[in-house]
């Protein structure tokens, strides 16, 4: 025997398909989706009517032109968002729309529009806009303003304060003479809607305002007249006898400070001359007094000297006594003219002080004087005060009334009129184009990956073998014609399907086919360590499924190696053996079964060395009936003779032939089609057939679709010989 891995890892690993593989293999779907959006694109470029847009531009809250800075009413103007959208409704409103249509020009255009669209053919007479009657839409009429305000397109840019006020209209002049009618129409509207009111107040007020200027100066005349009649006349900061009074006691304090400074410095200076003393300082502080005290004390210091090494009639020392006795008079004499400077100091403060404090009572009693004299003036006043008070805050409402009539006036103003356009609004050929595409492109991806995603069936050999708990021996690549051109199989994956002769034919040819068959057969032989499959019922869960093509495409392979095989066709309700090998006519099977003819003389040798075959025979109602014979067991009993015996069954989900069988063999080969099998209904069939006692061990899937999802080499493969298991 020949040891391999368990079983388990014969199954196919799960691939994760990634996004452009799942639209690679819906590109078909993909590819008629995009197609469609795209004609439907190009037809509705074509169709829909062309329509021009002609805009003009005003601006709202202008600032005036000169004007630095801007009043209480225009800054909330500037910063109230309600203020733009009142204007936007005001334009959009039927008035300023009345006004537009009385413009020159304007209802002839909408007439020429009207009769325009009336007659663009079927298109015109589908959309119910056009429908209507141009007899209706007479001056100053609701039909004219609900006809012109569908047409009308009014907004702001951005978050600035201009308004774009547009017209479409499939003529581009009457586009262009309708936005300007509008605009035009909203401008005067402005201009005529100032207020009256306003401007007569303003009016009022600048006269009351020349009437309290007029008492406020008379007023003040007759105060001031008053005052200098009075000698009340005013300094900088107070009456100027307040003012003096201030000054000249300033003045007495800091006399009466000097005065006190002398007389401390000339108490000193006597007390220190009645001690016999000069250190007082102010004495001290005279540089004379200083030097003479120094050489007074330079001389006594020589005198001493002197006198102790000397006698005391020695002439020196008599002339050092001299010396000292004239310094002492110098100092005497020099304290003497301080003291009498001190003295004429403090006479002459007491002088200012007494002067002084008389200036002081003077004035005191003028001030008391002029008390009496301020008081009868302060109603005079207080009345002045009133008067000036009202005149500014009128001053103040008259220039808020006045900004206010000239924001009025200036806050809106042309930005510019509409140009003549020359270029189609809707439709546009390239946006229109590259939105159609993008919208087709996108609507053919969305197709493409739902329609992938609600598939059910086989794609994954991983997940299969994982669902049935069965592995998957082998996936089986597609046999089919070649495209017509190259351009066409990438676009469009259904080719056509090979009848079942050609299909063995250019099975034989396909290396890659032979290798997935020799991987099949492997598979069979190794299914179990210690059994040998020898009897094998292939069968799928429904038609179509290449149940029939495995069966005989094994039975070529495998007879090629130099094993006798036998393939027995028990799908008795279609055979199809008999003409895919081109084999004589025979009873088959179904006589067989009916004891009809000899089992030995039914089986008919193929032009395949090795290879045998049991047709079904006449196609017949009766199959299942036939196969729960007591015939069938012999049949079974005398294929032992052959290396392999390969029994081509019914569908499992449409007749019960397979379930009967199933018990019979030593195991069960379920085919699932790539790509139409359900992954449940694989499920469902194989558990069915276990339940009948069958033996399903293994899977392999058909017809895959190599360029949906690559699984093979596409290099030849060198045919070799196939050692089986001994």
């Amino acid at each position: 025997m020949v040891t391999l891995a368990p079983v388990a890892d014969l199954a196919g690993v799960p691939r994760r398909t990634g996004l452009l593989v799942r639209l690679w293999r819906r590109r078909g779907l993909a590819a008629a989706v995009f197609g469609a959006v795209t004609a439907l694109a190009v037809a509705a470029l074509l169709v829909l009517p062309t329509s021009y847009l002609a805009t003009g531009s005003v601006i709202v809250a202008e600032p005036e032109p000169g004007v630095a800075n801007a009043s209480a009413a225009w800054a909330q103007k500037i910063g109230d968002p309600a203020d733009l959208e009142s204007q936007l409704l005001l334009v959009r409103s039927p008035r300023v729309m009345r006004l537009a249509m009385a413009m020159p020009g304007a209802h002839d255009a909408v007439m020429r529009e009207c009769r325009h669209e009336k007659g663009r053919g079927l298109v015109g007479l589908l959309l119910p806009s056009r429908q209507e009657s141009c007899d209706k839409l007479a001056p100053d009429s609701e039909a004219l303003i609900e006809y012109v305000m569908a047409r009308y397109r009014v907004g702001t840019v951005g978050r600035s304060r201009v308004i774009n006020i547009s017209y479409a209209s499939p003529l581009a002049d009457v586009a262009q003479t309708l936005a300007n009618a509008l605009v035009t129409a909203f401008l005067d509207d402005q201009k005529a809607s100032l207020s009256a009111s306003r401007e007569a107040a303003a009016a009022w007020l600048w006269k009351e305002l020349g009437q309290l200027d007029a008492e406020v100066r008379e007023k003040d005349a007759t105060i001031q007249e008053f005052r200098r009649a009075k000698g009340l006349m005013r300094g900088a900061t107070a009456p100027i006898g307040s003012e003096r009074l201030s000054s000249i006691s300033q003045q007495l304090a800091a006399a009466e400070a000097a005065r006190a400074e002398a007389a401390a410095r000339l108490r000193e200076i006597e007390t220190s001359q009645a001690r016999g003393l000069a250190d007082a300082p102010a004495v001290l502080a005279s540089r004379t007094v200083a030097d003479l005290k120094q050489q007074i004390a330079t001389v006594s210091a020589q005198l001493a000297n002197t006198s102790f090494t000397l006698g005391d009639r020695h002439p020196s020392l008599r002339a050092l006594q001299r010396e000292r006795d004239i310094l002492v008079e110098r100092l005497a004499q020099e304290v003497a003219t301080i003291t009498t400077s001190a003295r004429k100091t403090f006479d002459a403060a007491d002088t200012l002080v007494a002067t002084l404090r008389k200036q002081v009572e003077a004035v005191k009693a003028e001030v008391a004087d002029a008390t009496a004299d301020e008081a009868s003036i302060e109603s005079m006043v207080r009345s002045a005060d009133i008067k000036r008070q009202k005149y500014s805050e009128l001053y103040k409402r008259a220039s808020e009334l006045e900004t206010e009539r000239r924001v009025m006036l200036g806050s809106t103003r042309l930005v510019s009129l509409a140009e003549y356009p020359t270029q189609p609004f809707f439709p546009k050929k390239l946006p229109f184009l590259a939105a159609g595409l993008t919208i087709a492109t996108l609507l053919a991806a969305a197709a493409a990956l739902l329609r992938d995603r609600a598939d059910g069936s086989v794609r994954a050999s991983g997940d299969l073998a994982v669902v049935t708990g069965a592995p998957i021996f082998a996936e089986l690549p597609r046999v089919a014609d070649a495209p017509a051109t190259p351009v066409l199989g990438l676009l469009w994956s259904r080719q056509s399907e090979l009848p079942l002769p050609a299909a063995l034919q250019q099975a034989r040819r396909d290396p890659g086919l032979q290798d997935a068959l020799r991987k099949l057969y492997a598979g069979i032989v190794l299914a179990g360590s210690n059994a040998r499959y020898r009897s094998v019922l292939v069968t799928s869960p429904g038609p179509g499924e290449g149940k029939t093509f495995t069966t005989l495409a094994l039975a070529q392979l495998v007879a090629a190696t130099g094993r006798r095989v036998l393939v027995i066709e028990a799908d008795m309700r279609r055979p199809a053996v008999a003409a895919a090998l081109d084999l004589p006519g025979s009873p088959g099977l179904a006589a067989v079964l009916a004891g009809k003819f000899p089992l030995r003389e039914a089986v008919v040798r193929t032009g395949i060395p090795n290879l045998d075959a049991l047709p079904a025979g006449r196609a017949t109602a009766a199959s299942t009936e036939l196969l729960m014979s007591k015939a069938m067991p012999d049949v079974l009993r005398f294929a032992e003779s052959y290396d392999l015996v390969l029994i081509d069954s019914p569908p499992a989900d449409v007749l019960m032939d397979a379930h009967i069988l199933a018990k019979h063999v030593d195991g069960v080969l379920c085919c699932a089609r790539w790509g139409r099998s359900s992954v449940v209904g694989a499920a469902v069939t194989i558990e069915g057939l276990r339940a009948a006692g069958g033996n399903v061990f293994g899977l392999t899937i058909t017809m895959v679709k190599s360029d949906d999802l690559p699984l093979y080499d596409s290099r030849p493969v060198r045919p070799v010989a196939y050692l089986g298991a001994a």
